[in-house]
């Protein structure tokens, strides 16, 4: 069955307008019959003005509509006319339509269609799809351009690699200083960093403007944990370490070597500096979040077993023993073995890779807490993880 025999069987899930109580003007239904018979790319409706417009190779066209009562209503009839030539079904955009697209059940070549609709979640549906083109995309910003709608978008690869990807970062980096919300401003941030977006000298601009937003750090973290601006130099103790433990990375006994590498390097040492800059004085429970799920990917080669779950006084205590040279088995303690000094480090990263909720989840049970009263009761375990993040930081006598 196709998307058309199947909203031919269907109706929209919203109150029926009987037949007679309202109508579309004959030289409202004339002029939309003249614009859909013209096949546009896409429409768009200007609710507030009245104004139904539709996109096509030549430019704009557009139909200033003179409802014949109240507006709302009208505004279905537009709807049902346009939907009944676009899909064959008279009811708009069906509830049971928005399910399919957003599980990704909607075929690729009737994403034209959602953009022909006038219809808000019809473009939400339409941007969502895995099978978006950068030419639909063009489509849909000209519909209903949202910051939403482009960090949709910008998740796809396919937009990303094409040219409205540029387009889109654009328009996230100017209406960043708009966005409310720590969990927008962190995604925003991540999906405009990824390469052939934006230029190096926005990409600094907005690193400068991260100081005084540490939401905005976590987007670096998150898009360029090993290319972070103005990096810092390596750990004095770089060049011992990497003579002591490069024959084990280099043996493929990657997980403890190679990331005592990682961290003592001038990349690691940068992150690391930029996470403390966050931890110090987080604003809110998802930057808090968020930098403790960066640390534990950070760290996870060490703890294979994944997110553990677990409060911070217990990660403190299994962390003894990894570090401890009588305890240590395998390429933890060929670590030791070659470089004792360095079980400090190994209990440290150890610990930052079992951070999640749980270490959260004992002192914070409202998840509205945020600025100084947040980092009051979060202290009792921030404090500790500052102080493995400086020992991280500190060459080893």
């Amino acid at each position: 069955m196709t998307d058309n025999q199947r909203l031919a069987n269907y109706r929209c899930f919203t109150p029926y307008v009987p037949p007679g109580i309202m109508e579309l003007t004959s030289e409202d239904s004339f002029r939309l019959n003249v614009l859909l018979a013209n096949k546009p790319q896409a429409i768009r409706i200007d609710e507030s003005r009245m104004i139904v417009y539709g996109l096509s190779a030549k430019g704009e066209a557009k139909v200033p509509l003179k409802p014949s009562g109240r507006p709302e209503q009208y505004l279905r009839l537009v709807r049902e006319l346009i939907s009944g030539h676009i899909l064959g079904s008279p009811g708009g955009y069906p509830v049971y339509l928005r399910r399919w697209t957003r599980m990704g059940q909607m075929r690729d070549e009737s994403l034209e269609q959602l953009l022909m609709l006038g219809e808000p979640e019809a473009v939400v549906a339409a941007v969502c799809a895995p099978g978006l083109t950068d030419e639909l995309a063009r489509r849909a910003w000209w519909v209903m351009e949202d910051a939403e709608n482009a960090r949709r978008m910008l998740g796809n690869p396919a937009i990303v690699g094409g040219q409205m990807g540029p387009a889109l970062a654009r328009y996230l980096v100017e209406y960043l200083p708009f966005e409310t919300e720590t969990e927008k401003m962190m995604e925003s941030v991540r999906l405009v960093l990824q390469p052939g977006l934006i230029d190096d000298s926005v990409r600094l601009d907005l690193w400068k403007k991260s100081a005084r937003k540490q939401a905005y750090l976590v987007g670096f973290l998150r898009a360029l944990p090993d290319a972070l601006p103005e990096p810092v130099a390596a750990r004095a103790d770089y060049e011992s370490i990497a003579a002591r433990l490069g024959p084990l990375s280099e043996g493929g006994q990657v997980a403890p070597a190679a990331l005592l590498l990682r961290v003592v390097s001038a990349p690691g040492q940068s992150f690391l500096r930029t996470v403390t800059s966050v931890l110090t004085k987080p604003p809110s429970q998802d930057v808090v979040q968020h930098t403790f799920d960066l640390l534990r990917g950070y760290f996870s080669p060490l703890r294979p077993e994944g997110d553990p779950d677990l409060p911070l006084d217990v990660l403190l205590a299994e962390a003894e023993a990894h570090g401890d040279p009588a305890r240590a088995a395998g390429a933890v303690a060929d670590c030791l073995a070659r470089a004792p000094r360095l079980a400090a480090d190994l209990v440290a990263m150890r610990i930052l890779s079992g951070l999640g909720y749980g270490v959260m989840r004992p002192l914070l049970r409202d998840s509205t807490t945020a600025g100084s009263l947040m980092r009051r009761k979060l202290a009792p375990v921030l404090d500790p993880i500052l102080e493995q993040l400086g020992r991280l930081q500190t060459p080893k006598p």
